[in-house]
C-alpha cells in the first residue's frame, strides 16, 4: 500500500485505512524460481475485455450514439424541498407515528448503506465496523432520535435495490449518496439536501483525456443504476459504458485498463483517488448532484425529524467537523447546503 501523502491529518490516516478494504493495485506479479532472476512485470493490455476478468454482473453498454433528452432538473419539480423539521420526541411521550414509533419500540434504528464508498461508507478492516461521513450522518439521526448514537443497524444494500427497501420498510432511512431526482422522488421521501456533489471524470495521471469529450469511443466505467451512468450517456453518447455493482469495482477495472475513465460525483472519486495516488480528477462539472436521506414516503414524521438533526447539523458546527473529518480533500467549503422546505 502506498504511504498517504499527509500522514499527519486526520482524515488521511483515515483514508489511509480505507486503501486496504477497497483492493491493492493491479500488477501482474513476477514468479521466482528458486535463484532465479524474476521475469519483467507485464502491464495489463487494452483490448476486448478479454485478458482479465471482470467484476460479476458487469454489463458493457455500447455506444448509442444519440444523446438521450435531459431529464427535468429536480429543483423544477420541486423534489429539493422537503418538510420542515418536527421537534425530537421527548423521552416517555407518544411517538407522533406509526413508523416512527416503530423505531422507538425496538430501539435501534435500521439505515441502509453500502460498505464501498470511501470517504463516505467503507468498512474499516483494522476494526470491522462501517465509517465515513454518511455513516456519521445517520449515527447523528439516531442520537437525536434514540438518545444514543451507537443504536444504529446497518444494512447493506446494492445501488439498485435501496429504493425497494425503503419502499418494503425493510430500512427506516437510506444514506448512501443518493442524488436527488423528480423521478426518484415519486417513489421515496428525501431529507432536506445535506450534501453537494458534482459529477467529473477520473482517470490515470498523463492519460490523454482532460474533459467529456475526450470520452469519446473511450470506456468509462460508472456504477449501474445511478444517475452518473445516465449523465455518462447524455454528455457523451460516443461512449462505452462498463456498468458495475459498485464504485470499488470501477477503481478495480480502471487499474486493469479495461475502462479509460471513471466519472460519478466528485465525492467519490475522491474516495477512489484516495486508494491510488496515480489517479486523478480532471475536467469540469458534468452535472450537480445534490444528495439527500432516503425515507419511505408514507413516513412522513421520520422525515421531519430527521430534517431536524439535519438542521442541528448545521446550526452546532457538527456538518463542517464531520466534513473535516472526512472529506477535506475535497478542498474548502463555505458550510453545509441550506435547506428548502415545501409547508
Amino acid at each position: 500500500m502506498l504511504p498517504s501523502p499527509c500522514a499527519a491529518c486526520s482524515h488521511r490516516r483515515r483514508a489511509s485505512r480505507a486503501r486496504r478494504f477497497a483492493g491493492v493495485l493491479v500488477v501482474t506479479g513476477a514468479v521466482i524460481a528458486g535463484c532465479a532472476a524474476p521475469e519483467p512485470v507485464t502491464p495489463a493490455v487494452t483490448g476486448n475485455y478479454s485478458e482479465l476478468s471482470l467484476p460479476t454482473g458487469t454489463q458493457i453498454i455500447p455506444p448509442s450514439g444519440v444523446a438521450p433528452p435531459a431529464p427535468v432538473a429536480p429543483e423544477e419539480c420541486g423534489a429539493l424541498a422537503s418538510l420542515r423539521p418536527g421537534p425530537p420526541v421527548p423521552e416517555g411521550a407518544v411517538p407522533p407515528g406509526r413508523l416512527v414509533a416503530d423505531v422507538l419500540a425496538r430501539g435501534r434504528l435500521i439505515v441502509g448503506v453500502d460498505q464501498n464508498t470511501n470517504l463516505f461508507s467503507f468498512r474499516d478492516p483494522n476494526t470491522d465496523t462501517l465509517e465515513g461521513f454518511d455513516v456519521d450522518v445517520a449515527r447523528e439521526i439516531a442520537r437525536d432520535l434514540l438518545g444514543d448514537p451507537t443504536k444504529v443497524e446497518f444494512r447493506l444494500l446494492t445501488q439498485g435495490g435501496r429504493f425497494d427497501a425503503l419502499e418494503k420498510n425493510q430500512v427506516d432511512i437510506v444514506a448512501q449518496t443518493i442524488t436527488i431526482t423528480c423521478e426518484r422522488a415519486e417513489r421515496v421521501a428525501f431529507s432536506t439536501v445535506y450534501f453537494e456533489a458534482d459529477q467529473r471524470v477520473l482517470v490515470t495521471r498523463g492519460s490523454a483525456i482532460s474533459g467529456p469529450a475526450d470520452l469519446a469511443g473511450k470506456r468509462v466505467c460508472a456504477a449501474a443504476d445511478t444517475t452518473s451512468l445516465d449523465t455518462i450517456r447524455r454528455v457523451q453518447p460516443q461512449a462505452t459504458i462498463v456498468a458495475v455493482p459498485d464504485w470499488a469495482d470501477c477503481l478495480v477495472v480502471l487499474q486493469q485498463r479495461q475502462a479509460d475513465a471513471v466519472s460519478t460525483d466528485d465525492s467519490i472519486l475522491a474516495g477512489l483517488a484516495e486508494q491510488d495516488p496515480a489517479l486523478e480528477i480532471v475536467g469540469p462539472s458534468l452535472e450537480t448532484q445534490p444528495y439527500g436521506i432516503g425515507i419511505n414516503k408514507t413516513n412522513t414524521e421520520l422525515v421531519r425529524l430527521v430534517n431536524g438533526t439535519l438542521d442541528r447539523l448545521r446550526t452546532d458546527g457538527m456538518w463542517m467537523s464531520l466534513y473535516d473529518r472526512w472529506l477535506t480533500v475535497l478542498g474548502p467549503v463555505p458550510g453545509p447546503p441550506a435547506p428548502a422546505y415545501r409547508d
